[in-house]
């Protein structure tokens, strides 16, 4: 019998079907518009499948945010809190239980599943949801999930879900898998192009017509800028031009404490309106209730790896076609809206058709140390749909040569087992580890802490400062990347024999991580 839902969405219309195809073949593709409902229907809809038996349904997500969220909707639907029958899994804490039979995490833990337990016992299918968005982690994870069933678990299911993808190029990479497409619904959206003044900083803009739009159209506001600092001072710019006490004013970006990104996902309070300055953060996965406004700055902020001094950084770019469309769909899905746009109509055409895929342009030294965990040393003999370019995949394995991680030959070695027990880039796990042999483990977990959370400890250039600032931190985020360096530490302490208590400064720490800049 069907799991019906008392609210009718687009995707409903195709859910029979794809469960018969998931009936007759291991691996599908689903392409449904956003706000189709793909995220937590088809969980819910495929967990009674007989080839699911009583084993789990793991859905992946892009982000924390739309992990905790997508899960809690799921849980609402069917009348129980996460961690019943729904549950997640994200970095900063967990909600399953012995009764969780759809678990959401993060693509970044569904990679360690994998490689920690290659047949993915007990699990029944793996869903791979906003695949458009390319991630490393989310096209490491299809590649593994795919020679796992190739080699191991035949019985498996893959379902690649998306909403601005080619499929048949991911229905080629899973051996011709059928695909299945939902038409969706969305609401007309108006465009207003209001173009760009050169000279004017894009706060300033923004500020502006947010207040122009919260005077001309009725509804929530939800506004597109390339990060936190911009989503700050936009926020203190608008502050001073909105006085409307029923206008409540909020950012959403992926370093904020998971409460204030509740609070900002969460519907207005009745009678009143919402503008919520978010990051690219909001374009897929997440609903907004009440927000038929968009306003988007065009830009996006992208991380690129800098091969000559080994570090990546963000990068502010245009936003490509894709996730401009994405951005403006968000006015249109309970009611018709308006989009304004902070450039000339004629620019659209110009973007770039879709956002870069990570594993082009991101440091590779993760993925070659999962890969050599895997058994693999050719990145060819997977199915990436983009494989690894060669100059960035021959780095990062001189660079793991040099760690320690990997012998002449590509394979794992016993000091890469200990660096890749850590969850952490390869640089910062030999660090922690290095320091261990000095008594200073817990020092450089902080530091590796900081480094990996962005905005933890403030954003001075002196490590040390932050560090002081990321100690005395109070916030729940705060101490949950505190409780997460200090397993890290532990980790290494077990099997560490420090040759001496000697301070390390966090200098000399970063060396450990940077031993080809000393």
């Amino acid at each position: 019998m069907p799991l019906r839902f008392d609210t009718p969405l687009p995707i409903d219309a195709v859910l029979d079907a794809l469960s018969g195809t998931l009936e007759r073949s291991n691996t599908a593709v689903l392409v449904a518009p956003p706000g189709a409902g793909k995220t937590t229907r088809v969980p819910l809809a495929l967990r009674d499948a007989p080839w699911v038996g009583d084993r789990k349904i793991i859905v992946l997500e892009p982000r924390r945010i739309a992990a905790r969220a997508s899960a809690e909707r799921m849980a609402k639907s069917l009348g129980e809190r996460a961690g019943d029958t729904v549950g997640y899994r994200v970095r900063f804490g967990s909600k399953v239980s012995r009764a969780t039979r759809i678990e959401v995490v993060t693509e970044g833990i569904f990679t360690r599943q994998i490689l920690d337990d290659p047949e993915l016992t007990g699990i029944a299918a793996v869903l791979f949801d906003e695949f458009h968005e390319r991630s490393l982690d989310a096209d490491l994870g299809l590649a593994l999930a795919r020679d796992a069933q190739q080699g191991l678990r035949e019985d498996l299911r893959i379902l690649v879900m998306s909403a601005t993808l080619d499929g048949a190029r991911v229905a080629r990479l899973l051996g011709d898998a059928p695909v299945v497409e939902s038409e969706g619904r969305a609401f007309p959206v108006e465009t207003r192009y209001v173009g760009r003044k050169p000279d004017a900083p894009v706060e300033r803009q923004m500020a502006e017509t947010i207040a122009s739009a919260l005077r001309a159209d009725a509804g929530s506001v939800l506004a597109f800028l390339p990060g936190a600092a911009e989503i700050r001072r936009t926020q203190t710019m608008l502050a001073e031009r909105v006085h409307d006490a029923s206008v409540e004013i909020v950012p959403l970006f992926g370093a904020l404490d998971a409460a204030v990104q509740d609070r900002a996902i969460s519907p207005a309070p009745k009678g009143g309106r919402k503008v919520v300055l978010a990051t690219s953060i909001a374009e897929t996965s997440l609903t907004i209730e009440g927000v038929r406004i968009v306003v988007d700055s065009g830009l996006a902020r992208v991380p690129r790896y800098e091969p000559d001094i080994g570090l990546t950084r963000l990068e502010t770019v245009r936003a490509s076609r894709a996730a401009v469309d994405q951005r403006r769909g968000r006015a249109g899905r309970t009611e018709p809206g308006v989009c304004y746009r902070l450039w000339d109509e004629p620019q659209t055409a110009s973007l770039a058709a879709y956002t870069q895929p990570e594993i082009l342009s991101a440091d590779l030294s993760s993925l070659v140390l999962d890969l050599a965990q895997w058994g693999v040393s050719d990145p060819a003999t997977l199915s990436f749909l983009d494989p690894p370019p060669q100059p960035a995949w021959k780095e990062a394995r001189d660079l793991l040569n040099e760690l320690g991680a990997l012998d002449d030959d590509g394979r794992l070695t016993d000091e890469g087992r200990r660096l890749r027990a850590l969850a952490l880039p390869p640089r910062l796990a030999r660090m922690i580890v290095d320091a261990a042999d000095h008594g200073a483990a817990a020092q450089a977990a902080d530091i590796a802490a900081i480094l990996t959370e962005r905005g933890l400890g403030g954003d001075s250039v002196d490590l040390e400062v932050r560090l002081d600032q990321f100690r005395r931190d109070r916030s729940a985020r705060a101490q949950s990347a505190r409780d997460l360096a200090r397993r890290w530490a532990q980790q290494v302490a077990t099997s560490a024999s420090p040759q001496d208590d000697g301070a390390l400064t966090p200098g000399l720490m970063l060396a450990f991580a940077f031993p080809d800049r000393v």
